[in-house]
């Protein structure tokens, strides 16, 4: 993507001046982002995407009585009815589902692809919302159709109401009200307090709009969950790494672990309480560990190309030729569910990392920033690549193509 080259679904800025001028720093409302768009799922489509159990759904209803809140697999039976207003159906994760919702996200990749997260669409009866809210993250909200009248303020207080099972503030107060018709959309940087309202609408066939939002959303991670996550992957990788000098020096003289000693102790009148000592040795341990900065960065790139809990890869329906491949004939794509990333030293893939230097790794960065390689790009792969592509497409991460399908992935 040229970042230099202005887009209609910034509102004419190029993305280094959106990513300069906005990006976590201050909303923005685009009129007709993408004109003429028409949604890919229907309402009943997206019911349906709903009733499956391995999507995750989300049923909100507000009335008289309060807020209701009913997590997925949701029957399309168990809806409310079409006239009742009020109620809001959340599908999130479609782009893993829908091709179309895949590729609507490849719009944004101008922000890295470690930060982005899904697409949720949301559609809504007159009068449904969920509330006056914020997120913890950047979030795109495009109109795909029908008409949403939004209030946003720049909060102060976020204190929530009480006894509601859904995260409402209590003191809301909006600075600016925007309301957005199909093709519309508005940016807001994290913990920018937003509350949208569907309202009734004609299309211009003269018939009912449904009020359909798709929220383009993006990963944020939490400095205390990933703190967690690579001190475990940093100790799993020191277990390997000594396990791995175990067998290799099979027959040889051993190489003993670093293992905590105490040859001053002195004994004690108080047997409970923790030696200073051990928690020197402890603190030693850590930073050791965080000052190997490759195997740092290698366990960052395993836990940011991890999926999501639930998502699983199905197995390639046709067998890898590997001979085609490396002849020129195929092409490849990355399946819509894989994540893949790189560094200056690994590939990663699905929680995987692959060290990697040389045309290779060129080859395969090629492959992540495009999510797919011409039948003339992998030509030009060493046969270890081409093996190494095969057990990414048994493993269901990648498809094998006759033709060059650029832009699929």
């Amino acid at each position: 993507m040229d970042v230099n080259q202005p887009l209609s679904l910034l509102a004419g800025l190029t993305p280094a001046q959106f990513m300069r001028r906005h990006w976590q720093k201050k909303p923005l409302l685009v009129r007709q982002a993408i004109s003429g768009y028409q949604p890919f799922l229907s309402r009943t489509a997206l019911t349906k995407l709903a009733s499956r159990e391995e999507v995750e759904s989300r049923l909100i209803v507000q009335q008289d009585t309060g807020w209701t809140l009913k997590k997925g697999p949701l029957a399309p039976r168990s809806l409310p009815p079409l006239g009742q207003q009020g109620w809001t159906l959340l599908v999130q994760g479609v782009d893993l589902h829908e091709p179309a919702g895949h590729a609507l996200l490849q719009q944004f990749r101008f922000v890295p692809d470690v930060r982005m997260d899904d697409l949720m669409i949301s559609f809504a009866t007159p009068g449904g919302g969920v509330g006056p809210h914020f997120d913890s993250y950047d979030v795109f909200l495009f109109q795909a159709s029908g008409r949403r009248r939004w209030k946003i303020g720049k909060q102060k207080d976020f204190s929530l109401q009480p006894g509601v099972p859904l995260k409402i503030l209590q003191n809301f107060e909006a600075d600016e009200e925007f309301v957005l018709e199909a093709g519309d959309m508005l940016y807001l940087p994290p913990r920018y307090a937003h509350d949208g309202i569907a309202e009734a609408s004609i299309g211009p066939d003269g018939k009912h709009a449904d009020c359909m939002t798709y929220s383009i959303g993006f990963r944020c991670p939490v400095q205390g969950e990933l703190t967690a996550d690579l001190l475990h992957r940093l100790a799993e990788m020191g277990e390997d790494a000594a396990q791995l000098c175990g067998e290799e020096n099979q027959g040889a003289r051993a190489v003993p672990k670093r293992m905590y000693r105490d040859p001053a102790q002195t004994a004690t009148e108080t047997p409970a309480a923790m030696p200073i000592g051990l928690a020197d040795f402890a603190r030693q341990a850590v930073l050791d560990a965080l000052n190997d900065s490759l195997a740092l960065t290698c366990a960052l790139g395993e836990s940011m190309s991890e999926p999501k809990p639930g998502i699983w890869f199905d197995e390639a329906e046709q067998a890898w030729d590997g001979e085609a491949a490396k002849a020129g004939q195929t092409g490849i794509a990355l399946d819509a569910r894989t994540r893949m990333l790189y560094d200056s030293d690994h590939l990663f893939i699905n929680g995987e990392s692959y060290r990697a230097k040389g045309a290779d790794a060129a080859l395969m960065q090629r492959l992540a920033n495009q999510r797919h390689l011409a039948a003339s790009d992998l030509r030009k792969a060493s046969k270890s690549a081409i093996a190494l592509l095969g057990d990414w497409h048994e493993a269901g991460w990648l498809m094998q193509h006759e033709d060059t399908l650029a832009g699929q992935g």
